[in-house]
């Protein structure tokens, strides 16, 4: 069975710094694209960095030189480094990732969701 773990969300002042984790764990054959999404109050769930296994990022307009993404292929497991944290980035934040599971007479791949961390930018 396949979950996804996030941490390291929190409570910054406007200018702040959080690091967000998340890694796949359980059973299974390949994790390919990986990424953080974020759901606003009141807004639609949308984008916020994805990075394939080869390295290759993907970082939404809004947080362009303030996140940064990476990846430790080994340990299934992602980071998103947001600096320069502003109110409008309060959020719940969710890692995905893009998992194939192989059994012997299956294999099969889908899109995994973590439950979410909370990320709270106040005075």
């Amino acid at each position: 069975q396949v979950q996804l773990v996030e941490s390291g969300g929190g409570s910054v002042r406007p200018g702040g710094s959080l690091k967000l984790s998340c890694v796949v764990t359980g059973t299974f054959y390949q994790v390919s694209v990986m990424g953080f999404y974020r759901r606003r109050p009141g807004q639609q769930r949308e984008g916020v960095a994805t990075i394939t296994s080869d390295a290759i990022t993907n970082i939404a307009d809004s947080a362009k030189g303030r996140f940064t993404i990476s990846r430790d292929i080994a340990k299934n497991t992602i980071w998103l480094q947001m600096n320069d944290l502003q109110v409008n980035d309060t959020a719940v934040y969710y890692c995905n990732a893009y998992v194939t599971v192989m059994t012997s007479d299956h294999i099969g791949a889908d899109y995994y969701w973590g439950p979410g961390t909370q990320v709270t930018v106040s005075l």
